[in-house]
């Protein structure tokens, strides 16, 4: 059974820093393109960043380049979503998501994730 589990997301202050971590089991990992989308109040769900089992190709909406980075630790199954300069934009509840295992590619939509976490909520303050 897979299961994604997120932590990390919490309230901070506009300029401020977060960490959000996804730790993934029951699916093979190495071959795992990984991705966090997040969903504010009122909006659909978007995807935010991605990485992929091949290279660690990275892809980002283009409101969090520059500002997010995501990336992946095998040993520990986990992928990261580092993120600095938080804006009250950012508010959302924030999903670890991953497509189908052997997937390539780092970018992906929705309706193609096959397992998603639970969410976490992340909150910036103006």
């Amino acid at each position: 059974q897979v299961q994604l589990t997120e932590s990390g997301g919490g309230l901070v202050q506009a300029g401020g820093s977060l960490r959000l971590s996804c730790v993934a089991s029951g699916l093979t990992f190495s071959r795992q393109t990984m991705g966090w989308f997040r969903q504010a109040p009122g909006n659909e769900r978007e995807f935010v960043a991605g990485i992929s089992w091949q290279r660690g190709i990275q892809a980002y909406v283009d409101s969090v380049k520059g500002r997010f980075t995501v990336s992946r630790d095998s040993a520990k199954n986990t992928v990261y979503l580092q993120m600095n300069s938080l804006k009250p934009d950012d508010t959302a509840v924030y999903y670890c998501a991953a497509p189908a295992t052997g997937r390539t590619g780092a970018y992906f939509v929705e309706a193609e994730a096959a397992y998603w976490g639970q969410g976490t909520q992340v909150t910036v303050s103006s």
